[in-house]
């Protein structure tokens, strides 16, 4: 199973409320003709900086992956997820090109590490332009404009 999921986090001043977007998507989906969207959503998460809130988008998407029935079954191997951000730096730590400097950051990065393990399968990180992360942003908006 080839999934692509893309994350957004956003925060409202910096450090200021903050909120994350995630969408998963089944890249295979064409062509078994079965349902392309596996879930998408937003969250508030507080007051924080972008940079957590990128992360967290990350760890929420892996979270909802450990706990779905539909990739539960798929076996790690044949599994590969293609995470696409807007957040060069954060793909670039992700990566391993740059370092990890701030302690509240490498918390979240061993994170990710732990939830990568449980998941499985290959997993990739890749920045794009904020105009091909528009549905993720639109969730971290939603997320923020709710009262």
């Amino acid at each position: 199973m080839n999934l692509v999921i893309h994350t957004d986090g956003g925060a409202r001043g910096n450090p200021g409320p903050a909120a994350i977007g995630v969408v998963i998507q089944n890249a295979d989906a064409s062509k078994k003709n079965s349902e392309h969207t596996i879930a998408e959503f937003g969250k508030r998460i507080g007051e924080t900086t972008n940079n957590v809130a990128e992360y967290t988008a990350v760890i929420e998407a892996l979270m909802y992956l450990t706990n779905s029935p539909r990739q539960k079954g798929t076996p790690a191997g044949k599994l590969v997820i293609h995470f696409f951000l807007d957040s060069t730096l954060v793909v670039n730590q992700l990566n391993g090109l740059f370092r990890v400097k701030e302690p509240h950051l490498r918390e979240l990065l061993i994170r990710v590490r732990m939830l990568e393990g449980e998941v499985g399968g290959v997993i990739t990180y890749e920045a794009v332009p904020r105009e091909k992360n528009t549905r993720a942003d639109y969730f971290v908006n939603c997320a923020l404009d709710e009262s």
